[in-house]
């Protein structure tokens, strides 16, 4: 494939999960994903979620599967994630589509507040390029406003985020210790989406569970697809969001 997709990340605190599960289905079918940063450095994913540390009883739940743990070890390993581009030299046409991980550490804010990255998402929405957000992606992509309706890019869509349960549920199972650890901001990311929307009623939850999908088992995951805007709502939602965004790659060959 002659696909080169742009995966920009923050300088600390990404989830391996949904940049690393997304990488290595793409790159092994011959996509060229092209990382970008701040400032032009290797990123550094949220250690917590791969190593455990600080999640007491609830450790085997809440950290990274040993798969995609050994998935952001290969990415971390390769070239390209070891020599990303700054945001300021994103050139949007050089690019057939966007692919934003999440992730909720408090340093995901230089990514999310990027007025940068805001400009450039909003960018990929208006040249109809392929934009696929997952978890706290969603949050990047609802922050980029449509320079012609002064919208958020995702005003008409339908979408999907990380949910107000999940994200309140790890906040409570671990804020006696971690504190405010699992709120990125005092709003939560479903929230914070819906605001941004026509109506309420585009925002979907899909039938949640703990358990996460796989390669084999799509049956746990939510992907929601809108033109071209695919989106996902946590790291259990990762293999089937890579193969959706693969699927959509292939329609636009």
């Amino acid at each position: 494939m002659n696909e080169m997709i742009l995966m920009p990340l923050p300088h600390y605190g990404f989830d391996p999960t949904e940049a690393a599960v997304p990488w290595k289905y793409l790159a092994e079918r011959g996509v060229k994903i092209v990382f970008a940063t701040p400032d032009g450095k290797p990123a550094a994913t949220d250690e917590r979620l791969i190593t455990g540390k600080g999640f007491g009883p609830f450790k085997k739940f809440l950290m990274a599967t040993p798969e995609a743990i050994a998935a952001y070890r290969e990415m971390f390993r390769s070239s390209a994630f070891q020599q990303p581009i700054q945001y300021a030299s994103i050139a949007t046409e050089k690019y057939t589509a966007i692919l934003l991980p999440g992730g909720h550490d408090k340093g995901m804010k230089t990514y999310l507040e990027s007025s940068i990255l805001q400009t450039k998402v909003a960018e990929f929405f208006t040249s109809q390029k392929l934009v696929g957000a997952i978890c706290h992606g969603t949050v990047l992509a609802a922050r980029a406003t449509d320079p012609q309706t002064k919208h958020s890019v995702l005003y008409e869509y339908q979408t999907t985020a990380l949910l107000k349960n999940q994200e309140m549920e790890a906040y409570y199972l671990t804020a006696l210790w971690l504190k405010d650890y699992y709120r990125t901001y005092p709003v939560t990311v479903e929230a914070e989406v819906k605001s941004v929307l026509k109506s309420p009623e585009q925002f979907h939850t899909g039938s949640f569970s703990v358990k996460r999908d796989s390669e084999t088992d799509e049956s746990p995951a939510l992907v929601v697809e809108d033109r071209n805007y695919l989106s996902a709502r946590w790291p259990g939602d990762a293999h089937t969001f890579a193969k959706k965004f693969f699927q959509r790659l292939q329609e636009m060959e």
